[in-house]
């Protein structure tokens, strides 16, 4: 595996022209982005050259009222679905980009068959885009705690999307937080999701800070998904405590099991 810095996360201090510099300081090469859309694509990919940086994984828009969680699940909102969906392509495009995770949204009040509909409805759509431009789309199981009323909060539910459509263009994100956040054992989780995994994030629990490899069977569960075959980036979706660069400390155990690059 090999970390990316997310740069809205573990930068979030800094201007957003700055947090490019930063990460590529800290030793990363690969960067998450949550919402690149301040900018032109451009933009971002012209920042990403400069520093030698590959942008892995980034959302598609959600909107800018607090606590909306994007389009994708949302009955009746399929034209505003695809109108972001398109915005989200341009960014890969531009960036080369071959991640995106696609927000379902907060449906508190509405019909869950009717939530399910639009959401295989919104992805059938944007798959189509996906295996022409050799994309994959990722969703990602998101905690009740700290997402209240989003489509997904276990990553079996997400994965029953998954299976429906039975693609590698369309995988899962899985993330150890919010799967701790939801009180799953880290092990029986990750033997579960490990074939459907396109993308791995990576916080410590509960203040969503560095990882603390040594509580909740943490440091087990990623050399474990390790030796499940999984190959791809590690996000880290966290706030650092202090320096970002010494809280990086935290990976050294992996990076000496040869774990994490």
């Amino acid at each position: 595996m090999r970390l990316a810095a997310n740069l809205s996360w573990m930068y979030g201090h800094l201007p957003e022209q700055d947090r490019f510099a930063a990460a590529a300081r800290d030793g990363f090469e690969g960067v998450e982005i949550l919402l690149p859309y301040e900018q032109p694509p451009e933009w971002y990919a012209d920042a990403l050259r400069r520093h030698g940086l590959a942008l892995v994984l980034f959302n598609t828009p959600i909107d800018a009222a607090p606590g909306h969680l994007g389009w994708a699940a949302l009955p009746g909102a399929q034209a505003e679905f695809r109108r972001c969906f398109a915005r989200a392509l341009a960014v890969a495009q531009a960036t080369g980009c071959t991640r995106i995770h696609v927000m379902a949204g907060d449906v508190r009040g509405l019909d869950a068959r009717a939530c399910r509909d639009a959401l295989l409805q919104n992805l059938e759509h944007a798959l189509g885009h996906a295996r022409r431009l050799g994309l994959v789309l990722t969703l990602e199981a998101l905690n009740r705690g700290d997402m209240a009323g989003y489509f997904y909060h276990l990553p079996s539910q997400a994965i029953d999307i998954l299976r429906h459509f039975n693609t590698p263009h369309l995988r899962l994100q899985f993330d150890y937080y919010h799967c701790l956040r939801e009180n799953l054992d880290l092990a029986s989780a990750v033997r579960e999701a490990a074939p459907w995994i396109g993308h791995a994030q990576i916080a410590g629990t509960p203040g969503r800070h560095e990882p603390e490899l040594d509580r909740d069977g943490l440091a087990a569960a990623v050399s474990l998904l390790a030796s499940l075959g999984y190959e791809g980036w590690l996000g880290c979706e966290y706030q650092p405590r202090a320096d970002p660069a010494e809280g990086l400390r935290w990976c050294a155990p992996l990076r000496a099991q040869r774990l994490v690059a």
